[in-house]
Order: structure tokens, then sequence, then C-alpha cells
């Protein structure tokens, strides 16, 4: 799913994508004109106690930053722990840091990957609209043929847990 806005002033990665993808999201913000990138996410699970980076949010805004964007232009927003509902969690505490800062958006464009996109596009539409357009872009995987995914084991995996947990955030859960 990608539905971008034009004229979006921020690009909000969620930081737990992989270095190609961010790649991708740094091409999008070299072409566009936007004024900052925002990375959120949560928790590194695992080399937690080897990485200076104890969240995605913080890997990412690193990672920009190591590709060349200025420090400036990064901002990390990490996502508190939580155990389920992490694309909601990280929409939310979007939501309430742009609350408490400085920033008055009129529009973001979020940058996801491949079929993910469209569960987190829903979740910061329901938290951010009618305030801010929400716009999206979605990374195109590595992980498969996104036209033939059924011909891989990953693709038929990523399609069936996406559309289920877009069914659950779309109709399950209270918070979307």
């Amino acid at each position: 799913m990608t539905s971008p806005i034009k004229s979006a002033e921020v690009l909000v990665v969620e930081g737990w994508l992989p270095d190609y993808a961010i790649q991708q999201a740094l091409t999008e913000f070299k072409k566009g004109s936007y004024r900052l990138v925002i990375t959120t996410g949560g928790t590194i699970e695992k080399g937690n106690y080897l990485s200076e980076y104890k969240n995605f949010a913080e890997v990412s805004a690193a990672t920009f930053k190591k590709l060349g964007l200025e420090s400036e232009k990064v901002v990390a927003v990490p996502t508190p722990v939580v155990i389920k509902d992490r694309s909601y969690a990280s929409a939310a505490e979007f939501k309430r840091w742009l609350s408490n800062s400085n920033l008055k958006l009129q529009s973001i464009n979020l940058f996801s990957l491949d079929v993910h996109t469209r569960r987190s596009w829903l979740l910061f539409r329901k938290l951010l609209t009618p305030n801010i357009k929400v716009g999206a872009i979605a990374a195109k995987t590595q992980d498969y043929d996104p036209t033939k995914w059924w011909d891989s084991s990953q693709g038929v995996r990523t399609i069936i847990d996406e559309g289920i947990a877009y069914i659950y955030a779309r109709f399950l859960n209270w918070k979307a």
C-alpha cells in the first residue's frame, strides 16, 4: 500500500525496518520536501547488552546519520515496552511526542515495509486524523517477489501473518 501525500512535512519511519528499507526511506526523504525524519520503534530484544542502542528508533536514527543525513533532521521517538500492539504503541507514542513538541504538522508520510504498511497506516490515521493528514509509503521487500508472493514460503508467511494482523487491528482491537 502506497499512498503518499505530496506536501508532507515529515517522513515517519518505522525503526524496525531492514537497512535496505532505511536506504529507500532516505531516498524518499531526499526527493521529497520533508523537514524531518522521525523514527519510531520499541525495545531491541536481542543483542541489547552488546549495543549502545536500546530501541529500534535509536538504531534507525543512527543509521540515517551514518548514511549522511544531518543530525538536526533526524529525531528518534522510542516506543515504551509493550508485549502486544507494537504498531499501535508506536503510533500512540508518536502522537504523544508530537503533542509535547513545538512541531505543528498538517501532514506526514509514514514509511514502512511492504504489506505491513497498510496496518501501520490504519493505526496512524486512526490516532492522528483529522488534525494531521497521513500518507503511506511502502518499501519494496527483498525477502520475496511481491508479484509472486505465493512462490516462496517467506511470501506466504508474510501475507498470511499481515492479513491476520490487519483484521485484528481493524476489527478486533478496541484501541484501533
